[in-house]
C-alpha cells in the first residue's frame, strides 16, 4: 500500500487557521514536514505531507488535539465523479486503503455541506452495500483499526480515506449531538455537558460527577451551567451579579451570591468550580490558577474566550501559563482542553487536581 500523503481535518468553519497552525506545529514536534491548503469558512483543512499520513496520525494523541474535530488519511479528492455510477470509481480507489468494517459518510459543517446530508446520506448505504458485497469491506460483525470515511464537497467532487477507530473520534463529522434540554435556562447549559463527555471516561461518571458533591459556578447567571451542576445532584454556590433561574432557585440546591467572580473566594474547597466568565483569556486564567494553587477546587470546568485574531498563539500562551504557575507550586495537575462543537469563539478547558 503506497503511503498517504494527504490529512484532511475537520473544524468549525471560521476556525481553518487554528486548525492548519495547530496540525504544522504537532507534525513539527514530531519531525514531520507538510503543508496547509484551506479556504477560510469551508469547516476543513487539507494538510499535505512529505511523509506518511497513517504514521504521523500514530504519533500524535488525537485527544490532545484541540481545534481538530475529527483526522482522516485520504487518498487525493476524487473530482468529477459520473453521476450515473459513482460506486465504480470509488470502489477502485477503497483498495488502496486498509481494510475497513463500516463507512462515515460526512460533508463540511457549513450551510453548504449540511444541504448534502440527505444525499450523501443515501449513496453511503448503497456505497458500504457494494463494497460488501464485492468483499471490500469486512462485515459489521468483523473488527477493524480503521473506519472508512467518504467526505462530499458535492455530488461530484469526494474524499475517501480512513480514520484509527481507538485514536479519532467516533462521532460522525467529530461532532458529538445533544438535545438541549427544554428545562434549562439558556442554551449554555450544553457546553458543559459536552465538555463532561469529552473530558470525562463514561465509566469515570459516576465517580467524577455524583450526587451530594459540591460546586461554585463563576458567572453563573441565568444559570445554564448550574442547571446542569443541579442535574447531578450537587450543592451549587451561583456567583453573579446577575439574577438566576427562579426555578433553579426552586430546587434548594443553589445559594446565589451577587458577587464579583474574580473577587470571590469559597469558605471551604468544593468539589467543582466551573466558570464561563466573559473576560480577556489570559485574566481568566490566572483566576484558575488562583483556585488550584489555594486548593479551592478538585476539579475544574472553564471556558477562555478568544480574541478574533491569533487565537492559536492565545491558548498556547494561557496554556502554557497555567502549566508553569501549577509547575512552580508542585502541583499534580491534568489539564485538556478542546474547541467544542457548541463553543463559538472560545476553548473549554478541564482541570483534573485530585490527588489520585
Amino acid at each position: 500500500m503506497l503511503p498517504l500523503k494527504l490529512l484532511l481535518l475537520y473544524c468549525r468553519a471560521g476556525f481553518e487557521a487554528e486548525c492548519a497552525a495547530e496540525i504544522s506545529n504537532r507534525a513539527t514536534e514530531v519531525g514531520t514536514a507538510g503543508y496547509p491548503v484551506f479556504t477560510k469558512d469551508q469547516g476543513y483543512v487539507e494538510y499535505h505531507l512529505f511523509g506518511d499520513a497513517l504514521e504521523l496520525m500514530s504519533q500524535i494523541k488525537f485527544r490532545s488535539l484541540i481545534y481538530i474535530r475529527q483526522w482522516v488519511a485520504c487518498l487525493p479528492v476524487c473530482s468529477e465523479l459520473p453521476t450515473q455510477d459513482r460506486i465504480t470509481p470509488l470502489s477502485e480507489l477503497v483498495q488502496q486503503l486498509p481494510q475497513t468494517a463500516e463507512l462515515v459518510a460526512e460533508t463540511p459543517d457549513t450551510t453548504e455541506g449540511r444541504e448534502l446530508q440527505g444525499f450523501v446520506t443515501k449513496f453511503a448505504s448503497a456505497f458500504s452495500q457494494s463494497l460488501r458485497k464485492n468483499g471490500l469491506m469486512l462485515s459489521r460483525k468483523q473488527a477493524s483499526l480503521w473506519r472508512l470515511h467518504l467526505f462530499a464537497l458535492s455530488g461530484r467532487e469526494m474524499f475517501l480515506g480512513v480514520s484509527p477507530v481507538k485514536n479519532s473520534s467516533s462521532h460522525p463529522m467529530g461532532i458529538q449531538r445533544l438535545k438541549f434540554p427544554s428545562h434549562a435556562p439558556s442554551r449554555s447549559t450544553l457546553k458543559l455537558e459536552e465538555a463532561w463527555h469529552w473530558f470525562i471516561p463514561k465509566s469515570a461518571f459516576d465517580e467524577a460527577l455524583g450526587g451530594g458533591l459540591t460546586a461554585v459556578d463563576l458567572g453563573a447567571a441565568p444559570g445554564g451551567w448550574t442547571w446542569q451542576l443541579v442535574q447531578k445532584g450537587m450543592f451549587v454556590t451561583a456567583v453573579d451579579n446577575g439574577p438566576m433561574s427562579e426555578t433553579l432557585m426552586e430546587t434548594g440546591q443553589v445559594t446565589h451570591l451577587r458577587e464579583d467572580a474574580f473577587r470571590f473566594e469559597p469558605a471551604r474547597p468544593v468539589h467543582w468550580m466551573v466558570c464561563d466568565v466573559v473576560e480577556k483569556p489570559i485574566q481568566v486564567t490566572e483566576l484558575m490558577l488562583d483556585w488550584a494553587i489555594n486548593g479551592w477546587a478538585e476539579q475544574m470546568v472553564f471556558n477562555l474566550k478568544l480574541p478574533m485574531k491569533q487565537r492559536y498563539k492565545e491558548t498556547l500562551q494561557c496554556l502554557d501559563r497555567l502549566k508553569d504557575g501549577l509547575n512552580e507550586h508542585s502541583i499534580n495537575f491534568k489539564l485538556s482542553a478542546r474547541h467544542l462543537y457548541h463553543d463559538r469563539e472560545e476553548i473549554t478547558c478541564y482541570l483534573d487536581l485530585r490527588k489520585d
